[in-house]
């Protein structure tokens, strides 16, 4: 289904409810510059890795388009699971993974509040920047703690960039990019409007110390365009 959330007045701040789970591939698609070739690439880095038994963790999983396009690609039986707030998301992608029969399994969990034991790898697509800033260093901290050994965090964020000049540019670019996607400049500020203080990003040096505070050792940054960027950190 086409996106089409934002022709309206908005009426709250953005939040991920059944009218935004009904269109969110398409909104992901037409509104995150290269998402399919990020999801490529985070699903090569994992089936790098991958072993029989090996878990790997999805916060923010949403319909579980990620997790399906890693389960048709597995060569071993990996653990997948998902966990969203969203209950929404969760009931169509309980749908999807039904129709597909695929072995994943959806939780429906607050990521600040959920146990991590012994994962090997956790990923976090576009989803640490809606955490609040006070609240997404415990949070990259307990992911840590939840790693085993030589775990692996991937996630990929929206960022801004320390040179105003190049943040506007950036920004310009960015909507540019969006109304060649078919958004028109009313949806683009409605949209604007509606994250304001709900998606808060940080530059790409704030999310590598973010990590490192944390105790990660090697921060990789594996993509990037313009203001979308995607990290690989190694416990």
């Amino acid at each position: 289904m086409k996106d089409k959330v934002f022709t309206k007045p908005i009426e709250k701040k953005f939040e991920f409810d059944e009218a935004v789970a009904s269109v969110f591939d398409d909104m992901l698609s037409r509104s995150v510059p290269f998402y399919d070739e990020v999801r490529h690439l985070i699903i090569s880095l994992i089936l790098l890795e991958q072993e029989e038994g090996k878990k790997v963790l999805d916060l923010g999983s949403s319909t579980a388009k990620f997790l399906l396009d890693l389960y048709s690609k597995m060569d071993v039986a990996m653990k997948l699971k998902g966990i969203d707030n969203s209950q929404a998301m969760l009931d169509r992608a309980e749908k999807k993974c039904q129709a597909f029969a695929a072995d994943i399994e959806l939780c429906l969990a607050d990521m600040l509040e959920y146990d991590y034991k012994d994962e090997d790898i956790i990923v976090a697509n576009y989803t640490l920047q809606f955490i609040r800033p006070i609240q997404r260093i415990e949070l990259v901290s307990r992911l840590y703690q939840g790693l085993k050994k030589d775990g692996i965090f991937i996630f990929s964020e929206k960022i801004v960039f320390e040179d105003k000049t190049i943040d506007k540019e950036m920004i310009d670019i960015y909507y540019a990019y969006k109304k060649e996607q078919g958004y028109s400049e009313y949806e683009i500020a409605q949209k604007r409007e509606a994250l304001e203080n709900v998606l808060v990003p940080f530059s790409i040096e704030e999310n590598i110390q973010m990590c490192k505070k944390v105790g990660f050792k090697h921060i990789s940054t594996v993509f990037q365009w313009a203001n979308f960027v995607t990290f690989v950190a190694k416990k």
